[in-house]
């Protein structure tokens, strides 16, 4: 009960403190709103003992090959510079991933090995026997053709994807009641994510735009699958797409519900394993008070010191 009553007299006045200092804008401070860690997924933990490893191991794995790495520690800073974040909230994403989605492999550059052979195969996105391009071009995708955005291209489409086509019968076909990412875009099996930062090849196509302007990377088509996927496989450009998806939520939280997340890096790690910042940016405004960390979140938080240290 004094654990609950202090975590709430906590938040009380923390959240007074930083609308006052924000004149407005509600700045979300460092650290944890919950006490203790939200509840981890089952299907995290049971990939983890699949693996015959734990939580623990993991966490340490990706923490001591990051602090060995000083050349990618730089190009992190570096692309977190380019697109206007602390570094830290990039650390806190791939140390997330890692822990609680996948093993890192014994050598960050595994993952270049790893793009090559990707992108040397010869595959598409669809389902079944519907090739995306296909499937976009159905009457009811048209209210999307006027965005030439491509994160606001995307979004529309995944829109219409969950009003229109998700769970339902659409012309004599049933599609499975599934996310659109999960669908469409996972050629090999479900559950896709790839490369340094584990981004779905969705995510990708989203940011295809903001990463050609701020990285000089060519844009990305969804009917060259394999051009995707060597896309968030190859460590360099992911992590342009990496902090162009941190950037947004960030952004998504400022203009939507009023608050600055910049300064709690384990707010931006939930959004970075939830999605759907906007979204859940606007259902914060709705309901008031300040975002909280899920299990993901709560560790880069827990952990902010050691992880800050390897900057």
């Amino acid at each position: 009960m004094k654990r609950i009553l202090l975590a709430f007299l906590l938040v009380t006045a923390t959240f007074a403190a930083s609308s006052a200092l924000a004149g407005g804008l509600v700045v979300v401070p460092e650290g944890n709103r919950h006490v203790e860690q939200p509840k981890v997924p089952g299907a995290s933990m049971r990939r983890t003992r699949a693996g015959k490893t734990t939580f623990d191991e993991k966490y340490e794995k990706i923490r001591d090959l990051l602090a060995t790495d000083r050349k990618l520690i730089a190009k992190i800073k570096a692309t977190a510079a380019a697109y206007g974040i602390d570094p830290i909230h990039m650390i806190g994403a791939i140390v997330g991933e890692h822990t609680y989605n996948v093993d890192a492999y014994d050598r960050l550059q595994t993952y270049y090995v790893k793009a090559a052979a990707y992108a040397g195969n010869n595959f598409r996105f669809g389902y079944g026997d519907e090739s995306i391009e296909d499937f976009l071009g159905r009457p009811e995708f048209g209210q999307c053709n006027g965005y030439s955005d491509s994160y606001k291209l995307w979004t529309c489409r995944e829109n219409v994807w969950e009003k229109n086509f998700r769970d339902r019968m659409v012309g004599g076909k049933s599609y499975p009641d599934n996310r659109f990412s999960a669908v469409f875009f996972q050629p090999f099996y479900a559950g896709q994510t790839f490369g340094l930062g584990q981004i779905n090849p969705l995510t990708a196509l989203m940011f295809s735009d903001t990463v050609a302007r701020i990285s000089g990377y060519p844009k990305l088509d969804e009917n060259k699958a394999a051009d995707v996927y060597d896309a968030i496989m190859d460590p360099d450009r992911s992590l342009a797409y990496m902090a162009a998806n941190i950037r947004r939520a960030i952004d998504d939280y400022k203009t939507i519900a009023g608050v600055d997340i910049a300064r709690n890096p384990g707010i931006t790690a939930t959004l970075y394993n939830t999605g759907g910042s906007a979204g859940r940016a606007a259902a914060l405004k709705a309901r008031g008070g300040l975002p909280e960390e899920n299990y993901y979140g709560w560790l880069v938080n827990d952990k902010l010191s050691e992880l800050r240290s390897l900057l």
